[in-house]
C-alpha cells in the first residue's frame, strides 16, 4: 500500500483510478484557468471547519420531548412494551418482502396485480399497494402510532436533524419556504425543519395517508407558537387537485423513511418522479441504513439523474435545430434549471461505486434516548444504554447544473515533518520555569463578590429548560462548497501508529462527472497538517482533495 500525503491509494472500483501525476496536472491546469477572484477563504488550519459534517451525540429539543410525553400521557399504555416489539417486527416483515421484490428476476413480478379487487380493506391499507406477494402495505393503527411515536419519532427526527443542518451547511443561501413532507407520519421531519429554518418556513403541505398517524401529528403541534401554515393530505393526488397548478412547486421537498414501506419498485419510481416534479429546488430521499434501504436510495438517485441528463439532451437538440432568432429569454432560462446534481452525501453526479461490490452506503447519528425509549424500548427488564445509534441512507437533489468550483486543495503547500521541524525557532524551545509555577501573589484570592459571577453547570442546565429551542446555529464562515473537490469518508476511520486510513467516495473528474470509492492513507511524517485532521475525521465527514 502507497503512503501518500494527500493523494488516495489502492482503488476500490476499477476503471476509474487516476494516478497521481494525472491528478496533478490536472489540478494546476484548472487552478491555472480559475479566475483570481475566487476567493481563497480555506487555509490548512480551516480545513477540518470546513469539512465537519458529522455530529456528537444528538439530544432531542425539550420541546419535542414535551409533546411526547404529553401526548403519550393521553394514551392507552397498557401492553406498551408488546405493541412496541409487534411494530419493529412489521418493520422486518416489509423489508424482508422489499428484498423479495427486489430479487425478481422478471418486471412482470414487480408490477401490481391489475385484477385485484378494490375491496374496503384494500382502500384503508396504507400505501393502497397490492402485490403478487400480497398485501403488505403497513396500516397505522392507533396503538401501532403510539408506540411508533414512544419508540421511533426520537430517532428518525435525530436522521432528519443530521441530514437538513448538511443541506443548509452546503447551501447556506438555500431557505425554503413553501415545504413538502411525503409520508410525514407524526411530523418528525416537519421538526427538524423548524429546528434548521425556524424564521423561513411560511407553508407546509403534509402527506400522510394514515388517519391516525395524521392526528398524532397535529396533537404533538398543540400549543407551538410561531407554526407555519400547515395542510395534510392523505396523497399527491389529492395534494394537485387541491392547490392550483402554480402553487404545486415547493422549494423543499422530503420523504423521510416512506419508500421503503412501498414493496413495488415500479409504484416507488412513480412517487419519486411525482415527487421531482413537485419539487422546485431540493429533494431529500430518507431510508434506514440497510442493504434494502441504501439499494433504494441508489435506484432512486441514478434514476433521476438519468432522467435530467436524458432531458437536457432533449433541450440541446431542440435549441440547437431553432434559428439564433427564436432563442428567447424564457428558453435560455429553461435551460439553466434543467439538470440535477447531488448536493449530499456524493461528491460527484456519476454511477455509484459502490453499486455492484458487498458494501453499501449509509451513516450513522448517535442520540440521547427519551425517557419514553428508555421505558418502553426495554427488552426482558434489563435496562438500556443512554443512548441509540440511528443508521440511516439518503441523497440531496438540487435542480440546475453543479456549481464549478476550485478544489480546496488546489494551490495549497503542506510542509512535511521534517521541514516543519527545521523552521522551528530555537528560542521555543526554551524553557522559563518561572512561568510553570505560580507566584504566591497570584494565589491569593482577590476581594470583593467576583466568586458569584463564576458560573456552574447548573446555571446552563436551568437556562436550557427555558431556552430550548429558540437558539438558532450560527452559520460556520468557513464552509464546504457544491464543487467536486470535497470527498465523503464512508465508514469509521482506522487509526493505526502515525497513518490514518480512510475509506473515500470521491470525484475523479473536475466537473464531479466521475466518482471511485478509494482508500486514501494520511501518514504523519509527509503530511502532519493532514494526518492531525485525519485523526479528527468522522464517519460522515469530508475530506478535501
Amino acid at each position: 500500500m502507497n503512503r501518500l500525503d494527500t493523494a488516495p491509494s489502492v482503488p476500490f472500483a476499477s476503471g476509474v483510478g487516476q494516478s497521481l501525476n494525472a491528478a496533478a496536472r490536472e489540478r494546476g491546469m484548472a487552478a491555472a484557468l480559475l479566475p483570481e477572484t475566487a476567493s481563497r477563504l480555506l487555509t490548512p488550519e480551516t480545513l477540518r471547519t470546513a469539512a465537519k459534517q458529522s455530529q456528537g451525540i444528538h439530544r432531542v429539543p425539550i420541546s419535542l420531548r414535551r409533546a411526547i410525553k404529553r401526548y403519550l400521557r393521553d394514551q392507552d399504555k397498557t401492553h406498551m412494551h408488546r405493541k412496541v416489539l409487534l411494530l419493529s417486527s412489521s418493520f422486518e416483515r416489509a423489508k424482508g418482502t422489499g428484498a423479495e421484490l427486489a430479487a425478481a428476476s422478471t418486471r412482470s413480478a414487480l408490477l401490481d396485480d391489475p385484477h385485484a379487487p378494490a375491496s374496503a380493506e384494500q382502500r384503508t391499507a396504507r400505501w393502497k399497494v397490492q402485490s403478487s406477494y400480497g398485501d403488505i402495505g403497513l396500516r397505522y393503527r392507533e396503538d401501532e402510532t403510539v408506540a411508533y411515536v414512544a419508540s421511533r419519532m426520537p430517532a428518525i427526527y435525530a436522521a432528519c436533524h443530521r441530514v437538513l443542518r448538511e443541506v443548509r451547511r452546503r447551501s447556506p443561501g438555500f431557505a425554503p419556504k413553501n415545504v413538502l413532507d411525503f409520508g410525514a407520519g407524526p411530523s418528525s421531519a416537519l421538526w427538524a425543519m423548524r429546528a434548521v429554518w425556524p424564521k423561513s418556513i411560511e407553508r407546509v403541505n403534509l402527506i400522510e395517508p394514515s388517519k391516525e398517524m395524521q392526528r398524532a401529528g397535529q396533537t404533538l403541534l398543540d400549543n407551538l407558537k410561531g407554526l407555519p401554515l400547515i395542510h395534510s393530505y392523505d396523497s399527491i393526488q389529492e395534494l394537485n387537485r387541491s392547490i392550483e397548478k402554480h402553487e404545486r412547486r415547493h422549494d423543499l421537498v422530503i420523504s423521510s423513511y416512506a419508500l421503503g414501506e412501498i414493496p413495488s419498485l415500479n409504484d416507488r419510481i412513480t412517487i419519486v418522479r411525482q415527487l421531482w416534479d413537485l419539487t422546485k429546488d431540493v429533494l431529500v430521499l430518507l431510508e434506514p441504513g440497510t442493504p434494502q434501504g441504501s439499494k433504494i436510495i441508489s435506484q432512486m438517485r441514478s434514476y433521476i439523474l438519468w432522467m435530467e441528463k436524458r432531458k437536457c439532451r432533449k433541450s440541446e437538440k431542440s435549441t440547437g435545430a431553432a434559428p439564433s432568432k427564436m432563442k428567447s429569454m424564457v428558453v435560455q432560462e429553461d435551460l439553466l434549471k434543467d439538470g440535477a446534481f447531488v448536493v449530499a452525501p456524493c461528491p460527484h453526479d456519476g454511477r455509484c461505486p459502490l453499486e455492484n461490490s458487498d458494501k453499501y452506503c449509509h451513516f450513522v447519528q448517535r442520540l440521547e434516548r427519551t425517557s419514553s425509549q428508555r421505558i418502553y424500548k426495554r427488552s426482558k427488564g434489563v435496562p438500556l444504554r443512554g443512548f441509540e445509534d440511528e443508521k440511516f441512507c439518503y441523497v440531496a437533489l438540487r435542480r440546475g447544473k453543479r456549481p464549478e468550483e476550485a478544489w480546496p486543495l488546489d494551490g495549497m503547500k503542506f510542509d512535511t515533518l521534517k521541514e516543519r521541524h527545521a523552521k522551528r525557532n530555537p528560542e521555543d524551545l526554551i524553557i522559563d520555569y518561572d512561568d510553570q509555577f505560580p507566584s504566591e501573589e497570584d494565589e491569593e484570592a482577590p476581594d470583593g463578590d467576583e466568586d458569584s459571577l463564576v458560573p456552574y453547570a447548573s446555571d446552563t442546565q436551568e437556562l436550557s429548560l427555558f431556552h430550548e429551542s429558540g437558539e438558532e446555529e450560527e452559520e460556520e464562515p468557513i464552509r464546504a462548497d457544491l464543487g467536486g473537490g470535497w470527498g465523503r469518508i464512508i465508514y469509521s476511520p482506522i487509526r493505526r501508529g502515525r497513518q490514518v486510513q480512510m475509506d473515500v467516495c470521491r470525484a475523479t473528474k473536475r466537473d464531479a462527472s466521475e466518482g471511485a470509492f478509494e482508500r486514501v492513507v494520511v501518514t504523519q511524517s509527509k503530511n502532519p497538517a493532514l494526518h492531525l485532521q485525519a485523526r479528527k475525521s468522522l464517519w460522515g465527514d469530508l475530506w478535501p482533495f
